[in-house]
């Protein structure tokens, strides 16, 4: 297991049934479709029956009454988030003495509805520590209808991350807070949906521009870039490299129902090459430069 991904599984209502989703998920798949060989730690209720994915991933299970439980409802607004049921906690205590010994290669944060303790963070410093913040953030009423509150730019969580990965609903569209958590962090990436991506670091902000997709599904499509990126990246060390692989991925996630279209490395890289002459070349045409420090 050299790719470990904690935080609660979901279980995501459709028509006639529900799918199986989280972070958790995505993420192990496209490891998986990238070669490597993911671990997930997660909290399970006995209403959930986890896919044929599951059999290639290093289950760490933990026990509950209940899965977490979304409802997701796409308009022309942006989407509509309802929580059915909330799955249990995941704390220092859960995590096996095994993973704090030897920590994975690549580890990726990725609570949905407060679930994992920030602590955890401080349990793999051995490890490229990604975050995906987003379930710090949710919040919601008696209803079950998800808003989101952006996590202050001060919380200590971010000083334990090497890469912070946030949407721009995330930051409620204020960049200038994706700018204050750039300051914190190593590497920030901001990411744009259809839109692409901006890569914060070493005072320079720059975008990366997306690959055009015809989405049918975009759940996962932030989840799935995560992995991509943290994967290229600790491969490369290039920051930049990761974020024109991770698009591609995540443009070509959304292109099927769930992870059904989740692309192989091999995909990833002949578009890459075809487009833009190979994994490892930039183009100015592709990215555009600005300064958030005159130093650079």
């Amino acid at each position: 297991m050299d790719f470990l991904t904690i935080g609660n599984v979901t279980r995501d209502i459709i028509p006639g049934g529900y799918t199986v989703g989280g972070t958790v998920t995505y993420a192990s798949a496209a490891a998986l479709r990238l070669g490597r060989r993911p671990g997930v730690l997660t909290r399970l209720g006995p209403d959930i029956d986890l896919p044929d994915l599951y059999g290639d991933v290093q289950l760490f299970p933990l026990p509950w009454h209940c899965t977490l439980t979304f409802e997701n409802i796409y308009t022309e607004d942006g989407r509509v988030q309802y929580v059915h049921e909330v799955g249990g906690p995941i704390g220092i205590q859960d995590i096996p003495l095994a993973l704090r010994e030897h920590n994975p290669p690549i580890v990726l944060l990725g609570p949905l509805a407060g679930e994992l303790d920030h602590k955890v963070a401080q349990l793999f410093p051995n490890s490229l520590l990604g975050m995906v913040p987003q379930g710090w953030m949710r919040h919601w009423d008696a209803s079950g209808r998800v808003s989101h509150n952006p996590i202050d730019c001060a919380d200590e969580i971010l000083r334990y991350a090497d890469v912070l990965v946030v949407s721009t609903e995330d930051v409620a569209h204020d960049l200038s807070l994706a700018q204050c958590y750039s300051e914190q962090v190593p590497i920030l990436v901001l990411t744009r949906g259809p839109h692409g991506c901006d890569v914060y670091h070493k005072g320079h902000i720059t975008h990366v521009r997306p690959r055009k997709t015809e989405e049918i599904d975009p759940t996962g499509a932030g989840d799935t870039f995560t992995a991509a990126f943290l994967i290229r990246f600790a491969e490369t060390g290039d920051p930049m490299e990761a974020a024109r692989f991770a698009n591609v991925a995540a443009s070509m996630s959304v292109e099927g129902l769930s992870y059904q279209a989740m692309p192989t490395r091999a995909q990833i890289e002949d578009y890459l090459t075809e487009h833009n002459g190979g994994p490892r070349a930039y183009r100015q045409a592709g990215q555009e430069w600005h300064e958030l420090t005159q130093s650079g």
